[in-house]
């Protein structure tokens, strides 16, 4: 973890320590623990926006089998990116290399998940602008203090995804791999370097010549698009089980603009803090109760530990089958 990293996951943790402080932590611990095993129910779910999204990278991939892959690979990369201190960059770095390790050309699996990323950020702004422009036509909310906040959350939220998103499809037009190989060139030797920028080459040409394929880019938007809308459900189900049932538009709200929120603190590892403080500023559009917002939060934190401890496990596992048959074999003597 950085030192920059490391600073951010602190003041995300104080955050999230002190909201729950001030709501009450055993309100809020009841309120999620009269979930029970709903909370596996939530998990389970979560199943299918994450098959979505790795349809979106798949159709990316010049594989007949690329679908497997990608599930595997989405699975590895969100748990990641969910229980790790990498910030949003683990995530995908471990994607490509997974898919690398299933036969991908690796200049390729890394262009297939920089696109899908950028892909899938835009999407998120589209579902986050939807979910408001939504609410705001057939809500009829109290609340007009509350509503004008959300608009400039959500407004501040989008603005801080987009400029980030122009900048990283700017980066990747301009040799984003190959610009960073230079960058870190001479720590590591004329001869390394020569062959890292060669790679990292490699990679921006496959970025550039991805984002040509167009059909394949407007699949992968679309299917990015669907694992959002998808997403609701999950919302919906957990409220639903902890005893706070909201209507699908609610859910919409809670879903696009809270996860807006979450994308535009991809900084803070987790987002710890940012998705609480979310859902405390969406909790009185929906009514919902403070303690009811926190338990919707800790109840996708738990959906998180469910799929994510495993999909360590099976990164891990993977990891020392690769190494293992990647190893040289000695052949037996007599």
């Amino acid at each position: 973890m950085t030192r920059t990293a490391a600073i951010l996951f602190s003041l995300g943790a104080a955050v999230f320590v002190a909201l729950l402080a001030r709501q009450g932590a055993g309100a809020v611990a009841s309120t999620l623990a009269s979930a029970g095993w709903g909370l596996l129910a939530v998990a389970a779910f979560h199943a299918l926006p994450l098959a979505v999204d790795a349809a979106a990278l798949a159709v990316l991939l010049a594989r007949p089998a690329a679908f497997v892959d990608a599930l595997r690979a989405r699975w590895a990369g969100e748990s990641v990116n969910s229980l790790l201190p990498a910030g949003q960059i683990g995530g995908p770095v471990l994607m490509a290399r997974h898919l690398g390790q299933r036969g991908v050309q690796m200049h390729d699996a890394a262009a297939a998940v920089t696109v899908s990323t950028t892909l899938q950020s835009v999407a998120q702004i589209a579902f986050a602008l939807i979910g408001l422009t939504a609410f705001a036509a057939f809500s009829a909310t109290q609340n007009a203090h509350a509503a004008r906040m959300l608009h400039v959350a959500t407004l501040c939220a989008t603005g801080v995804l987009a400029a980030a998103i122009a900048t990283f499809y700017y980066a990747q037009q301009r040799g984003l791999f190959g610009r960073f190989s230079r960058l870190i060139g001479k720590a590591l030797g004329a001869r390394r370097a020569l062959r890292a920028s060669a790679r990292a080459d490699a990679i921006d040409e496959a970025v550039r010549k991805l984002y040509r394929a167009h059909r394949r880019v407007a699949a992968s938007f679309a299917l990015s698009f669907c694992g959002w809308i998808v997403g609701i459900g999950e919302v919906w189900l957990a409220l639903a089980f902890i005893g706070h049932p909201v209507s699908w538009l609610d859910a919409l709200l809670l879903e696009s603009v809270g996860q807006a929120i979450r994308g535009a603190a991809f900084a803070i590892p987790g987002s710890l803090g940012a998705q609480e403080g979310g859902y405390l500023l969406l909790a009185p559009l929906v009514g919902l109760t403070p303690d009811a917002a926190l338990a919707l939060s800790l109840a996708k934190r738990a959906r998180e530990l469910a799929l994510g401890l495993p999909g360590m496990v099976y990164l891990h596992w993977s990891e020392r089958d690769w190494q293992r048959r990647r190893a040289p074999r000695v052949p037996l003597t007599d």
